[in-house]
């Protein structure tokens, strides 16, 4: 993934997340316990994924601030930050593609579905043998 791509899926999550946390602190539940449930559930659901995002956005920062290392060191952190954008990436398409629909969303950041060879298909027990 471009890192072009990856900011703006990241710039489109952060704009969804302040639009859901807006439409949840709106709610006005009153008595009704239900609405202060699914509020309070949304509420904590865009903070979780804003402590997501935050760790993925910091993950590469943290690898980059230990400048002063030895050369081998310095070989392996450029590397680890080279491998990290692959290790991170699945969290942010998985977040986006909660979005699909929204207008702003990018086709290309559809989630490309492949079928997992352990999940049981319709019809078969749920137990696997190994």
């Amino acid at each position: 993934m471009r890192d072009d791509e990856f900011a703006a899926m990241m710039q489109f999550l952060w704009a969804r997340l302040h639009e859901d946390e807006t439409a949840a602190r709106a709610l006005k539940p009153g008595k009704n316990q239900d609405v202060a449930k699914l509020q309070a559930r949304v509420l904590a659901d865009v903070e979780a994924k804003r402590q997501l995002m935050d760790w993925v956005e910091e993950f590469p920062r943290r690898v980059e601030d230990h400048e002063g290392r030895v050369l081998w060191k310095r070989a392996a952190r450029e590397l680890w930050a080279g491998l990290s954008r692959d290790f991170r990436s699945p969290v942010i398409h998985a977040l986006v593609a909660a979005y699909d629909g929204h207008r702003d969303f990018h086709p290309a950041w559809r989630l490309v579905e492949v079928e997992d060879e352990y999940e049981p298909r319709e019809g078969t027990p749920m137990a696997r043998t190994v």
